[in-house]
């Protein structure tokens, strides 16, 4: 790399005295094998210097102004050579989350990611339609409108207009337990009061944000971790209830689909340990392929469904008619909605992490919860539960290496796609539920293993710190590992307590303020009063 001194600006640069500093290495991408293995964890001194200006340190007081020091690097035009080499071209810097790649790498990338994640909007619009009693026709509405809206709520995180999404490699879901709050809100008060509750949340967001941003400093990362520890947990059991079913359902525990189960995640093994380059990074795409294949073999595959229907499947606006609004009925999803804000701050943080780029949580997390706020207050009105944020796609990203938000913006693409191609849609719903839950239990895995990192940099050599994490941990685990504990209780409350995350955001969250915020100010005062005493 060299650097040369200008005795005076050239053109569209503005002067300075001060020395120019010119990068002649090509900006590296990650297609190779060393490109997977840079993924490796960051720590905070690292990260900052990869953020660090790449021009002069005007142009790094011009940064300033934006979102991060890459929006102004990635637009900052060439500056000419003038070393000795005249055809020398000096590239600025672009990090892996900006970075751009071959159309064709971008879309093989992005297919990776619905295939994973496209069992998530299938499931939960089918359980929608099974316990709300939905006809057909309304039920592939449903799922379209599902589709859609996924793919521009993924596209609102990806590329970040104004101030929706933090332009992190983002992918947006229905499911969960916004979905269970949904179906207990219709079968008490109707369908049109349930999408109206999800419209008064997604407002709600944007009323309650200020204040919420403003607590931050209170999600230390020995909450986020926590939580992320928690999350991780969780998606792995809905992975493989995907393969082994329900305990008491019909079929439990069947050889076959666990065969299925296993046999996918041997291929995912095989192929990441055999492949090298592009191929390797789509271990998880042709290890899924591979099972769907198996399957096929074993008569697993009913491909009649792909062939019935309409070829183009249009959202239909307001479904069950127009929404009524209660904030009664709302008040459920209300108190979830704060539980959703707390697991947005891990899932951006867990995720600027993976993709190793230095964020500030007090501009970047209200931006990831007003893409949720938004794409849920469209999804609303096409008779959706709440949109969120999924960390299920993270484990893409690190087991890849690929860390170019375009690749989720072009899986939102896809998405919407899906959503009109109605054969597209019913295709995809034929691949066996085991392999996806094969898939998806590696993939959900490596978000624990996020969660063990975070917490491992969180200073657990404390005990304080221990004692929150196992608490947090016991309760957070609890419904979880023990489904219907509090059967009970109370419909509304018996909801919020079963969603394990929310439990445990909130219970590490009190306990960090009790033990490291409170406690220490009360010793301070006590210390203090001594002293004066014995004045």
């Amino acid at each position: 790399m060299s650097r040369h001194r200008q005795p005076a600006p050239g053109a569209g640069q503005p002067p300075t005295s001060e020395p120019v500093k010119h990068d002649t290495e090509p900006v590296a991408t990650h297609d190779t094998e060393q490109g997977v293995a840079q993924d490796a964890p960051y720590d905070a001194e690292p990260v900052a210097a990869q953020n660090a200006p790449h021009d002069t340190e005007q142009d790094a007081a011009q940064n300033t102004s934006h979102d991060t020091s890459y929006d102004t690097a990635q637009n900052a035009p060439h500056v000419a050579a003038h070393d000795a080499s005249p055809t020398a071209v000096h590239h600025v810097a672009v990090h892996p989350v900006d970075e751009s790649r071959p159309v064709g790498r971008i879309i093989l990338f992005g297919i990776q990611h619905v295939l994973v994640m496209a069992a998530t909007p299938i499931s939960a619009i089918f359980l929608m339609s099974a316990t709300l009693r939905l006809d057909a026709g309304l039920t592939v509405n449903l799922l379209s409108a599902a589709f859609v809206l996924s793919g521009v709520g993924s596209l609102i995180q990806s590329l970040g207009p104004w101030k929706f999404g933090p332009r992190l490699p983002f992918v947006m879901l229905p499911g969960g337990a916004p979905l269970i709050l949904f179906i207990a809100i219709a079968e008490q008060h109707g369908l049109r009061t349930a999408t109206g509750a999800v419209i008064l949340t997604a407002a709600f967001y944007f009323v309650v944000l200020p204040v919420f941003s403003r607590l931050l400093r209170f999600f230390p990362a020995l909450v986020i971790g926590t939580m992320i520890v928690i999350v991780g947990v969780n998606l792995v059991k809905v992975g493989a209830v995907l393969i082994t079913g329900r305990p008491g359902e019909p079929g439990f525990a069947d050889p076959t689909n666990l065969a299925l189960g296993m046999a996918t995640i041997g291929f995912t093994v095989v192929f990441y340990l055999l492949f090298t380059g592009i191929l390797r990074q789509l271990a998880v795409m042709l290890g899924l392929v591979a099972g769907t294949v198996l399957a096929g073999f074993l008569g697993g595959i009913d491909l009649s469904r792909a062939a019935e229907g309409a070829l183009v499947s249009v959202p239909e606006l307001m479904p069950f008619g127009s929404p009524q609004f209660s904030l009664v009925a709302a008040l459920p999803l209300m108190l979830y909605s704060l539980a959703s804000m707390a697991e947005a701050t891990g899932q951006t943080v867990i995720n600027a992490e993976a993709v190793g780029k230095e964020i500030d949580t007090r501009t970047d997390v209200p931006k990831t919860v007003r893409g949720d706020a938004l794409t849920s207050l469209f999804g609303g009105f096409f008779g959706l539960p709440l949109m969120v944020t999924s960390g299920e796609n993270i484990g893409i990203v690190r087991v890849t290496g690929v860390r170019s938000r375009y690749v989720t913006a072009t899986a939102g693409v896809v998405l919407v796609v899906i959503g009109f191609l109605a054969p597209v849609t019913r295709a995809i719903s034929v691949v066996p539920s085991a392999v996806v839950g094969g898939t998806a239990m590696v993939v959900f895995a490596v978000i624990t293993v996020l969660g063990v990192q975070m917490l491992g940099r969180s200073d657990l050599d404390r005990h304080t710190s221990t004692f929150i994490c196992a608490v947090a941990l016991a309760l957070g685990l609890l419904p979880i590992l023990i489904p219907g504990v509090y059967a009970g209780f109370p419909p509304n409350v018996r909801i919020l307590l079963e969603s394990g995350v929310a439990v445990g955001a909130f219970v590490a969250a009190v306990l960090n303020i009790l033990f490291h915020h409170v406690r220490p100010r009360i010793a301070a005062r006590l210390a203090t009063s001594r002293t004066e005493s014995d004045r």
